[in-house]
């Protein structure tokens, strides 16, 4: 997943640079939102389809909400304090933070609040954050605790990282992986657009 994404970048960079007209590029910029509808409806459909998630709820209540709230906080956190490293405004700091891993979601929200460099950047950065996730998991699960594998992979929990994460912990860690993706990626866009436009 990690390498075809990667791979899809190198390609779209080749393409916008070389083969595809600018006329064209710009269409594709205004079909965003569309792409962002068809994402959020995937979402939904995860979120529906899993039925696991709704017997979690069922079972631990309130608590089961800790962990996506801990991971939530613990990103924006981290935006906060990239901004002593960073030449970026704190706003746009946090808003990328706030990705959670969702690469392709966080570059189309953030090209649509702050234009393509800002776009850019959360596009890359959270899709950093997947890819540190795969590495990180399995040490952290053996070094401190199941649960707390969870977190590098915040939003990325429920797909592409779950594979690593019931690996390297046990099903009922992958269980609460499930729920803590499915909460992390309903709240990214809500995130994005408070940190930008409250901060701003």
């Amino acid at each position: 997943m990690v390498v075809l994404a990667m791979v899809a970048l190198l390609l779209g960079i080749l393409c916008g640079n070389v083969i595809i007209p600018e006329q064209l590029v710009d269409s594709i910029f205004h079909a965003s939102d569309y792409i962002l509808y068809v994402l959020m409806f995937c979402v939904g459909i995860s979120i529906g389809m899993n039925k696991m998630v709704f017997h979690k709820i069922k079972e631990y209540h309130v608590k089961i909400f800790i962990i996506p709230l801990g991971i939530m906080i613990g990103s924006i956190i981290g935006g906060a304090c990239s901004v002593l490293l960073l030449d970026l405004p704190f706003h746009e700091c946090i808003a990328v933070a706030s990705g959670l891993g969702w690469y392709s979601l966080t570059g189309i929200l953030l090209s649509n609040l702050g234009g393509a460099t800002i776009g850019t950047i959360g596009f890359l950065s959270n899709l950093m954050r997947e890819i540190l996730s795969f590495l990180m998991i399995p040490y952290i699960a053996k070094k401190l605790n199941h649960f707390t594998a969870i977190a590098p992979a915040a939003a990325t929990s429920e797909d592409t990282t779950l594979y690593v994460i019931m690996k390297s912990t046990s099903e009922e860690v992958a269980i609460m992986a499930v729920f803590n993706g499915v909460i992390c990626s309903a709240m990214v866009p809500i995130l994005i657009k408070l940190c930008y436009m409250i901060f701003l």
